[in-house]
């Protein structure tokens, strides 16, 4: 079980998600630019001061399997933060991040290999990342390879730690983010 799975709180069976965070607008403006990109929130809400929104990664219907154009969502001021759950669910790929700042793509990765980042300041969550070991000395498994350990085991523990990590940094509202909230 993944973490991005355990923030989705289950709540999305067989979809594959992205869960959108928003800062400096509101969850209908966040709702409106996710209409605009053919995404269509299957959730949303607020809370923390952020607005969120959860949303299918692709359009299948609409034959529209391309990412969403976050830039374009939060270019007036805004700030999105973006978890990818499953970019690849087919061939098991990790999630990934993004951060988006005032229509500019700040940083990104993907979970399986953190120390590949992009953006314009890639550098952005580095002393996080680094003080949780998730980059630098310390953040691979210094453990034999063979017999009984395999460092794949942690994975699932280096998710976890990078989602906290992240959602603590940004001080994220906490799951679960369901369908069910906003029904409610």
């Amino acid at each position: 079980m993944s973490a991005m799975t355990d923030w989705t709180g289950h709540a999305f069976p067989g979809l594959d998600v992205n869960i959108v965070f928003a800062r400096g607008m509101t969850t209908g403006t966040l709702a409106e630019g996710l209409r605009g990109a053919l995404r269509e929130p299957l959730a949303d809400g607020e809370a923390g001061g952020w607005a969120w929104a959860v949303h299918e990664m692709f359009d299948p219907e609409a034959d529209d399997f391309e990412s969403v154009d976050y830039n374009s969502i939060c270019r007036d001021g805004g700030e999105i933060v973006v978890f990818v759950t499953e970019p690849c669910s087919a061939k098991a790929h990790g999630p990934e991040f993004s951060y988006f700042r005032d229509g500019r793509t700040i940083l990104h990765f993907s979970f399986e290999d953190v120390s590949s980042r992009v953006g314009e300041n890639p550098d952005y969550l580095s002393a996080e990342l680094l003080a949780a070991r998730l980059i630098g000395p310390g953040s691979s498994c210094e453990e034999e390879s063979g017999g009984d350990h395999d460092c794949f085991d942690h994975y699932t523990d280096d998710e976890d730690r990078l989602v906290r990590t992240i959602a603590d940094y940004f001080l994220l509202p906490s799951a679960p983010l369901s369908a069910e909230v906003a029904a409610a």
